[in-house]
């Protein structure tokens, strides 16, 4: 991976009015019969400041999440058709949206492959960087190392506003308020030509997915022409239903397996955070073999998890962070410790129940050779 977490920041950090430098602003809003109902172009500059806002917003968006997790770095297909869409993007780029074809070639492509049942905006955004060079200090320096010139497309769902009372200024009274279509932040959009090492790449794509949305890998392949890759998301379910799938219809098993295997991946992440030098973990088949053993998974389940992993996953091994289930390793610890601690309490209440039911045994303690007086004696009153 080419694509810092400082990469994103530093382009996300431009986005306010201050700094933001798009040029033009296009897009086209689509029903949900995958009809182009209106298209449009605007620069960007001369937008009103509501829109101006709301736009900006959008294409921050797409600046947003983890990398690896929901914001991927897509390298292109080296086949002919990925060649082919590379060249295209190149192209839409170096004209500065200006050319209606290229944009109605990238609308088109879109309503096509992007599985949606609602109504959609696509936004296309053109903006050119010019990337100031770094002090040893880190500091920006006035003199510029490059112009980085590039896209950011981003598909928004529409939808109808939620129904709601309000004050009719003309009828002097309240009632229902009239519904119109709201524009949302992306489902999903990317970014060509990636930024990374603080430069432009023309061979790399960043994708952004909204968090816990699938990745859409029919639009990665079909539109961008890239290698299709699973969001943190995806790879943690399809992890999941490898170890569940080896233990057939034992889920009580499976689901104990599970938990040991996360808690060994928790505790391997947790050391790469302390430790920033150390690079992430791959979860190759022969690493999850190896979870499997320490969990005492039976051998023959093991292998099966171990085949299914690599069939899964194949060359593409997901770093141990996108399967980390740490919801699940944290519940599960807090019902551990509960559980030790009703134990722990009931084996106090059975000693406790067990000492009721003895006689009780009268000691007595001597004092200066003699047997000293029960403590009922001491308190009584002598008799005059």
């Amino acid at each position: 991976m080419n694509i810092t977490k400082g990469d994103v920041q530093e382009l996300r950090r431009r986005l306010k009015k201050t700094e933001c430098t798009f040029g033009r602003l296009c897009g086209c809003y689509v029903n949900s019969g995958k009809q182009i109902v209106t298209k449009f172009t605007e620069q960007f500059s001369e937008l009103e400041e509501d829109e101006y806002y709301k736009y900006l917003e959008i294409a921050k968006k797409t600046f947003s999440g983890t990398l690896g997790a929901n914001l991927l770095e897509l390298e292109f297909d080296r086949s002919d058709s990925g060649i082919e869409h590379q060249k295209y993007l190149l192209t839409l780029k170096d004209s500065k949206l200006a050319n209606e074809e290229l944009l109605d070639r990238l609308y088109e492509q879109v309503i096509e492959e992007y599985s949606y049942p609602g109504n959609y905006l696509i936004v296309v955004y053109h903006d050119v960087y010019d990337v100031p060079s770094k002090a040893t200090s880190g500091e920006d320096q006035d003199e510029s190392t490059e112009l980085y010139a590039y896209c950011v497309c981003a598909v928004c769902p529409v939808e109808l506003a939620k129904p709601a009372l309000g004050y009719k200024e003309d009828e002097n009274r309240i009632g229902a308020r009239e519904r119109d279509w709201v524009v949302g932040l992306p489902d999903l959009g990317f970014v060509y030509p990636a930024f990374a090492n603080r430069g432009s790449d023309v061979n790399a794509v960043m994708y952004y997915v909204k968090t816990g949305r699938p990745s859409h890998p029919e639009f990665i392949e079909n539109v961008l022409g890239c290698v299709a890759q699973r969001t943190a998301a995806e790879d943690k379910l399809a992890f999941k239903n490898v170890v569940h799938d080896a233990f057939g219809e034992d889920e009580e098993q499976a689901d104990a397996a599970f938990f040991q295997m996360q808690k060994t991946i928790s505790a391997m992440v947790a050391e790469r955070e302390e430790d920033e030098s150390l690079p992430p973990v791959e979860l190759t088949a022969e690493a999850v073999s190896g979870l499997a053993t320490e969990a005492e998974v039976p051998d023959e389940v093991r292998a099966q998890i171990e085949k299914s992993y690599e069939q899964v996953f194949g060359d593409q091994p997901p770093q141990a962070h996108n399967v980390l289930d740490s919801r699940l390793v944290e519940e599960g610890t807090v019902k551990a410790h509960a559980a030790a601690l009703e134990q722990k309490w009931q084996c106090c209440s059975r000693s406790w129940r067990i000492r009721r039911q003895m006689p009780p045994t009268r000691t007595r303690t001597m004092f200066r050779g003699r047997p000293a007086r029960s403590s009922t004696c001491a308190c009584r009153r002598r008799e005059p």
